[in-house]
């Protein structure tokens, strides 16, 4: 599973694509939509959207592609992976999503902006009514520091600026990460 942006954060869109395409090919891959990736989509959709994707990590994007000139320029299989990510995904026990929840909402009345683009509040954030713990990207925690209140964990630990890169294994409560020069941390 992953929790969104796995594009325009570095300086290979493209290769994370790949690896991405490669692992779905060998596991069961929950790619969950982010920000990002629906930037680029509306990019493909208007013009207008295009010069707002690329102030944030779209002309990154397209010089992993060779120096594309535009979205449309993206490999056709790219494109089609990156409109399969699902807005969120649920379990028995979990709820994943790039950006934010509403406690007291089901996710399919979720507009894309609380699930996309919306910062968590940690004032204002409680228990998913189903019971599920959250875990969600998108807010960025300082000092590689994964946000753990019990019912919801921000695995966003800042990557983007020199965090980590962190990944969780929901059902043990372990976690890995990665500085920003691939070096697994302890």
């Amino acid at each position: 599973m992953t929790l969104g942006d796995c594009i325009d954060g570095g300086p290979d869109s493209r290769g994370v694509i790949d690896q991405l395409l490669t692992l779905s090919g060998r596991c069961r891959l929950i790619p969950i939509m982010g920000n990002h990736e629906q930037m680029l989509l509306a990019a493909l959709e208007t013009h207008s959207e295009r010069g707002f994707w690329q102030k944030f990590g779209g002309v990154e994007t397209l010089a992993s592609y060779d120096g594309a000139a535009g979205p449309e320029d993206i490999p056709k299989e790219h494109l089609k992976f990156v409109r399969s990510y699902r807005p969120y995904y649920e379990t028995d026990t979990h709820i994943f999503v790039h950006a934010n929840y509403w406690p007291n909402m089901p996710m399919a009345e979720l507009s894309s902006t609380v699930l996309y683009w919306e910062p968590l509040d940690v004032d204002r954030v409680g228990p998913h009514f189903s019971g599920k713990t959250v875990i969600v990207g998108h807010t960025p925690q300082p000092d590689c520091r994964m946000l753990d209140l019990g019912f919801l964990k921000c695995i966003d630990t800042d990557c983007f600026r020199g965090g980590c890169l962190t990944a969780f294994e929901v059902h043990a409560g372990r976690y890995w990460q990665a500085n920003v020069r691939g070096k697994l941390l302890d």
